[in-house]
Order: structure tokens, then sequence, then C-alpha cells
């Protein structure tokens, strides 16, 4: 690490207890930003080195690159920049136990903490009080077994209304053929009688006619 350059003041920072401040040795003029960062993170091991365990929380802390080049030039934003990591342990503590006394006994499952270009910081996390998915797994089989409930009785509408749909069409054939049964009429013309009903009705099956003179 090039520390050529690099400046070095004591500055009154805060601490997590309130109206409680400590005095920091708080470097800055680092060559480039790596540098800066490796001084930062030899006494904040958390901040940007990936997810790490908290108190049993996988924890992420974020600086982005821009405002570490601001806080590498400017002392002020730099003591900020480390007032707010020094005190990332507590938080978190802080947060989890927290987490543990809400109703319904939930767990913390992560924590990110990041810092955009200008220094704001944007904490996000999430509890949930089925950590080993059993909650869950009972919820998704009682919708499972909720939903071929629904499809038996929706199956069994259809099949119900197909049989009504079917009945209801063999009674208005056997109507049509009923009605056309009653309306049918019959007419043969000629000189032979035979002749005419085998004309009308055919001669298979048909009794045989013994016409006279």
């Amino acid at each position: 690490m090039d520390v050529s350059g690099v400046t070095a003041q004591i500055m009154e920072l805060k601490t997590a207890t309130p109206y409680v401040t400590r005095q920091e040795e708080i470097k800055t003029g680092f060559k480039n930003i790596n540098d800066y960062s490796k001084y930062l993170q030899e006494k904040y091991p958390e901040m940007n080195t990936g997810t790490k365990n908290m108190y049993g929380v996988p924890v992420t802390v974020t600086v982005s690159s821009a405002f570490l080049e601001k806080c590498n030039k400017d002392p002020e934003k730099a003591a900020f920049l480390e007032e707010n990591l020094a005190v990332t342990n507590e938080c978190v503590k802080r947060s989890v136990e927290y987490t543990k006394n809400m109703p319904g006994n939930p767990v913390m499952t992560f924590m990110t903490i990041e810092y955009d270009a200008n220094g704001e910081i944007t904490m996000t996390s999430a509890c949930t009080n089925d950590p080993d998915g059993k909650i869950a797994r009972e919820n998704a089989k009682r919708k499972a077994d909720e939903a071929r409930e629904t499809q038996k009785k929706l199956e069994k509408r259809r099949l119900k209304k197909k049989k009504e749909k079917e009945a209801e069409e063999k009674r208005r054939l056997e109507k049509i053929k009923s009605e056309s049964l009653e309306t049918q009429e019959y007419i043969g013309m000629g000189t032979d009688l035979r002749a005419i009903t085998e004309s009308i009705f055919g001669s298979k099956g048909k009794t045989s006619f013994d016409l006279r003179a």
C-alpha cells in the first residue's frame, strides 16, 4: 500500500450511544481507491468483502466507489463514513434482537447496508416466522388440496350437465320421431293395388297380396 500523500487527523465521532462521542484517527489522501479500501477494510472487515455472518444473519455492507472517492479527498466525509461503519456491528445486533421480540418470534434472514454515491445509507432486511419452511409447506399442501377438491366439484358438475344435456337431446329426438309418425302420410296412385303397396312400403317382409279379378 502506497501511503505517500496520506494525511491523518484526530476527529470527534459519534458512537452507538446517544450523546457520547469518541476520538478517532481518520486517514485520507491515499494514492488510489484500492489502497483506501484496504485501509478501511482493516478497520471494518465487513465493508465491500461480500456477505458475512453476523449474529446468525447474512449481512452485506457495500460502499460505492464514487463515495469512496469523495471520502478519500474529504476528511469530513471520511469521518462520516467511518462513524457509520464503526456502528455496523451494534446496529445489526440491535436489529436482530428487535426482530426476535416481534409478534410470532420471527428470525431475520438477511440484511444489506448500502452507501450510494452521496453517502445516503439504505438498510434492507427481511424476517420470517417460518425459517424451516414448515408453515409454507403446510399452506402449499392445503391450497393444493383445496384446488383438487374444487376441480373434483367442477368435474362432477360438468358430468352432471353433460348427462342432463344428453337426456334432453334424447327426449328431443324422441319427440321429433313421435311427431313425425303422427303426421306422416303415404300416398300411392295407380290401377294395381299390389304395385301401389309395394311402391310405398316395399315388398320385403310384407304380407303378400293376392288380388283377384
